[in-house]
């Protein structure tokens, strides 16, 4: 998947699970800071994650990620090392 599809995913979830209007969801947004996402939040994006992209996250793969941005490059490299 390439980083728009991924992104486009992504910003699907958050506006989809957390509720978040479309325009909060930039590459540059902090996940706890501007979207108020904790780690539950954060369960939830990757199990939504691997149910539309059929791979399998691990948790732990999440931990540093702290933006929008480090969430898509996280699952851009996951998908292009599975």
């Amino acid at each position: 998947m390439s980083y728009e599809e991924v992104f486009a995913l992504i910003k699907e979830a958050m506006v989809e699970l957390f509720e978040l209007e479309p325009s909060q969801v930039t590459p540059e947004a902090l996940l706890a800071d501007d979207l108020d996402l904790d780690s539950i939040d954060a369960v939830d994006l990757v199990v939504f994650l691997q149910n539309k992209t059929g791979d399998k996250f691990e948790a732990e793969t999440f931990k540093s990620v702290k933006t929008v941005d480090d969430v898509v490059v996280a699952v851009v490299d996951l998908a292009a090392n599975a």
